[in-house]
């Protein structure tokens, strides 16, 4: 590697001395080391168990998580065909820390505020189950476009890809959201390591220019969170002008905001970790609690830098906020007065009256939606263009945001004819669909379909029937075929080829 005072600023070693003190030729040291690599288990898909099994790269726990695993550097996890099924995300170890912490219940509303390009976003879906809304937003629509796929990739059906500035949000959104993640642009000095060109980035705008980023980006967040709700704040750099400095900003601004604890730092789990600096002054102002923030210094653990803060807003002072019920969303179904009626049926079985009902839904749509083994609910069902959506339920009013993806893309329709989507597949379990084609990660056929290719039927796969049939790789969805007289028909989204 390098030696480290030709790629490191000088200014940045400057401040790490200050910071660190005894501590700072092991942090130096560190750089001469490779980063850390890991993932984390779709546990939408899969549990941690059953990935230990299948997965053939994994190297160890990561502690400071549930479903995160180190893996090696001459690994290539996104070029296995689990990868294009959804069973995991490819992240930087301490990057999971984030959406770990956050307290996720299924049916919260969660709102990821600096979204792209969704590992934390991705998470945060998989803890919700399926339940409630997961509104994920990038002020970068190229960077959304990302964010759209990953979402998709991980089967989510319940979320909204926004592509808006966050002050736009919360003129819509006040006191909406149970949880709100804000992982904040930042100089990024703690994957300096990882990726050596942030370092001239760092001397080209250093921290200030950051720090003035977030403190725009944090009062619509706050504004945005009910009385009583939890939000995260983190970073990837080691700046007390961009951690500290920016809770001292919330507790200063906005009294019903207060630090809780996110960890125990005497629990094993967390060895190495170091509590947020709180200098004397802030005691005497009150905001004692900086230390309940986590700092993650790489000579300490085995991964890069970050700062995590779970914060609270509380639910026993009048904030003037209330609470959003969901019910006016401009994008819900052309008959939003349907949604309390359940008309669907949960063996997804559409008779004719309610097919009248929702004309622009075809009768092929309904036809292949009565095969799926999940629940579609008519009342809930979004055309737009021909596409078909599944909309959340309690969607907020998203008239005149610029959304990207609105709840479960199911498919197109073209002149009477339906074509499932990429991410309905990926959104489906194997056992949700009655004609599957079932191949192996040994089978040539699996990277063959990946690359779009053509496929053969093996005999012993003539129990495959005519019509859309689900590809799966070792009993997890990848996408379509269609069947014509034991012919195969490669339906890959050829976005997603493998390269």
């Amino acid at each position: 590697m390098e030696d480290n005072k030709n790629w490191l600023p000088g200014e940045f070693l400057d401040e790490m001395k200050k910071m660190l003190g005894s501590e700072y030729e092991d942090f130096v040291n560190s750089y001469d080391k490779e980063y850390y690599r890991g993932m984390r288990c779709n546990t939408l898909k899969t549990d941690p168990s059953e990935f230990e099994e299948k997965a053939p790269f994994i190297s160890g726990r990561i502690p400071w998580t549930d479903n995160g695993y180190y893996t090696k550097e001459d690994d290539q996890p996104a070029k296995h065909p689990y990868y294009f099924a959804g069973l995991y995300y490819i992240q930087e170890p301490s990057a999971m820390l984030p959406a770990q912490i956050l307290p996720v219940e299924p049916g919260d509303k969660v709102l990821d505020l600096c979204a792209a390009p969704g590992g934390k976003t991705t998470e945060l879906g998989a803890k919700l189950s399926g339940k409630g809304v997961l509104v994920s937003n990038d002020i970068s629509a190229s960077r959304a476009k990302a964010l759209v796929k990953n979402v998709e990739l991980f089967g989510i059906k319940n979320a909204v890809v926004i592509s808006e500035a966050p002050d736009k949000l919360a003129e819509r959104m006040e006191g909406y959201f149970d949880k709100i993640l804000v992982d904040a642009p930042c100089s990024g000095e703690g994957m300096f390591r990882k990726v050596h060109s942030i370092a001239k980035n760092w001397e080209q705008y250093g921290s200030q220019y950051y720090a003035d980023i977030q403190r725009q980006v944090l009062p619509s967040a706050v504004k945005m969170l009910r009385p009583g709700g939890y939000m995260v704040y983190s970073t990837c750099t080691f700046s007390r002008l961009e951690d500290e400095d920016s809770i001292k900003f919330i507790l200063e601004n906005y009294p019903d905001m207060e630090v809780v604890d996110a960890i125990d730092f005497d629990d094993e789990r967390y060895k190495g970790f170091c509590k947020g600096f709180s200098d004397e002054d802030d005691s005497k102002s009150g905001n004692v609690n900086l230390n309940k923030t986590i700092r993650l210094f790489p000579h300490r653990i085995n991964g890069e830098g970050h700062f995590v803060a779970l914060l609270r807003k509380k639910s026993t002072m009048d904030s003037g906020l209330t609470e959003n019920d969901g019910s006016t969303g401009a994008l819900q179904s052309a008959e939003k007065n349907g949604d309390s009626n359940q008309e669907n049926i949960k063996k997804n079985t559409y008779d004719t009256t309610l097919r009248k009902k929702y004309k622009k839904v075809s009768n092929e749509a309904f036809d292949f939606f009565e095969k799926i083994g999940f629940e579609i609910n008519a009342s809930k069902l979004w055309v737009n263009d021909d596409r078909i959506f599944m909309m959340p339920d309690g969607l907020p009013d998203l008239n005149k945001l610029r959304v990207l993806r609105t709840g479960l893309f199911l498919g197109e329709m073209k002149k009477e004819r339906f074509e499932p989507s990429q991410s309905l597949a990926l959104a489906l379990k194997k056992s949700e669909y009655d004609n599957v084609l079932e191949l192996s990660s040994s089978d040539d056929r699996t990277v063959r379909y990946l690359k779009c290719e053509s496929i053969d039927l093996d005999d012993a796969e003539d129990n495959v029937r005519d019509g859309y049939c689900l590809v799966t790789v070792d009993g997890h969805p990848l996408g379509w075929g269609k069947v014509d007289k034991g012919r195969f028909k490669n339906k890959y989204l050829p976005s997603w080829r493998l390269q």
